[in-house]
C-alpha cells in the first residue's frame, strides 16, 4: 500500500451576481472510475503507482459558451490522461491539455461562438510528485512551512506588464486589465502549456483557484485559511469571504493536503524553488508545436445564457509586445 496519503477537498458557487457558474473542478483517481472530491466533503486517498488528477477550467464567453467550455475542457482532460496512463507524466499532461484545447475549438465551431474559451489550471500526482500544466490564470499555490507561494504564473495582460516593469505588482491587483489573459482553452491551436514539476513534502498543501477567490482574497489571507483548516473547511471559508466580498465572479477553490511516511519533510533552509522544476514555460513569443491525439466525444450541457466575464487577448511577437508596454507607460 502507498505510503502517500491525501486528504481533498472541493467547492465552487455561483457567487452573487452572475446567474450561471462557470467553473467547474474535477478530483479524480485515473484508475478508477468516479470522483473523489464533491462539494460538502473531503476524502482520503492512497497515492501509489496510479495517478491522481486535481483540475480546475473557468469558462468564458456567454451565451451557453462558458459554462459548456470549462466541462469540455474537464472531461476531455481526464479521457485522454486515462488513454494516455502509460506515458510519462509531463508528456501525458501535455497530451491531454492538447487534446482537450482542440474539443473546445471544435465546440466552438460548431455552435459559432468565437468567444468560447476556458482557463485550465491542473496537478496530476504520482507517488512524491505532483505536475502541474497551466493555460490562463486560474492560480495553484503551495504551502509549505506556514507561508503560501503562488507556484503558477498568471498568462495575463497585468503579469506581462509587471515583468516588462510597466506596472508594479500592487497597480496590477487593482487594474482594469486584470480580466484580460494572453490566452485561454479552445482560442488557438496549438495553445502554449506551461508545465512545472514539484517534489512534495510531508505537510505540503496545494490550493488550486479561480479568480474569483483570488481577485477578493490576498495572498497573506489565504495563507492563514489554508494553514490553519482542514480541507473542507478551508474551501468552504474562501468560498464565504469571495462572496462576502462582493461575489461579483464566480468562485472555486480545490485544497489537497499530503501526509504519509512514503513523503519527507521539508529539511531546514530548503525553498519551494529548489524541490520546483520548470519543465516548459509559457511564452508569448514562441508558439509550440501541439502534441498528436484524437479528441474524445463529450457531451455539452445546456445551460442558460450570460454575459462574458473577461476577455482573451492572444499577443504575438516582440511588437505587440512592445507596444502594450509602451501605451501603458504613455497612459501612466
Amino acid at each position: 500500500m502507498s505510503q502517500v496519503k491525501m486528504t481533498v477537498a472541493a467547492r465552487t458557487d455561483v457567487g452573487r451576481v452572475r446567474t450561471v457558474n462557470e467553473d467547474a473542478y474535477v478530483v479524480v483517481d485515473l484508475g478508477r472510475p468516479g470522483e473523489l472530491a464533491r462539494d460538502q466533503r473531503a476524502t482520503t486517498a492512497q497515492i501509489g503507482d496510479g495517478r491522481i488528477l486535481l483540475a480546475l477550467s473557468d469558462g468564458m464567453g456567454g451565451h451557453e459558451a462558458g459554462e459548456v467550455a470549462s466541462a469540455i475542457v474537464l472531461a476531455a482532460l481526464v479521457a485522454s490522461l486515462r488513454q494516455h496512463a502509460g506515458a510519462p507524466p509531463d508528456r501525458a499532461l501535455e497530451e491531454a491539455v492538447h487534446t482537450a484545447n482542440t474539443a473546445v475549438l471544435h465546440a466552438a465551431q460548431e455552435r459559432n461562438n468565437n468567444g468560447m474559451g476556458a482557463t485550465l489550471t491542473a496537478v496530476l500526482v504520482q507517488d512524491g510528485d505532483a505536475w502541474i500544466a497551466e493555460v490562463g490564470d486560474s492560480r495553484a499555490y503551495l504551502l509549505r512551512g506556514g507561508l503560501l507561494r503562488q507556484v503558477t504564473r498568471d498568462q495575463s495582460l497585468v503579469q506581462m506588464l509587471v515583468d516588462g516593469g510597466a506596472m508594479t505588482p500592487a497597480e496590477a491587483k487593482i487594474s482594469t486589465r486584470k480580466n484580460i489573459i494572453l490566452q485561454a482553452m479552445g482560442k488557438a491551436d496549438p495553445v502554449k502549456v506551461a508545465i512545472g514539476r514539484l517534489a512534495l513534502r510531508r505537510g505540503d498543501r496545494l490550493l488550486l483557484c479561480s479568480d474569483g477567490v483570488s481577485n477578493a482574497i490576498p495572498d497573506g489571507e489565504m495563507a492563514v485559511i489554508v494553514r490553519d483548516g482542514g480541507a473542507q473547511a478551508a474551501c468552504a471559508r474562501l468560498i464565504s469571504l469571495a462572496n462576502e466580498r462582493g461575489g461579483d465572479d464566480n468562485s472555486t477553490a480545490v485544497i489537497a493536503h499530503f501526509d504519509g511516511k512514503g513523503l519527507t519533510g521539508a529539511p531546514r533552509g530548503e525553498t519551494v524553488t529548489s524541490t520546483f522544476a520548470v519543465l516548459q514555460a509559457f511564452d508569448e513569443r514562441s508558439p509550440r508545436k501541439p502534441a498528436t491525439g484524437q479528441v474524445p466525444t463529450v457531451p455539452a450541457p445546456a445551460p442558460p445564457p450570460r454575459a462574458p466575464a473577461r476577455t482573451v487577448t492572444i499577443v504575438v511577437g516582440l511588437v505587440v509586445l512592445a507596444a502594450a508596454i509602451a501605451a501603458i507607460v504613455l497612459l501612466r
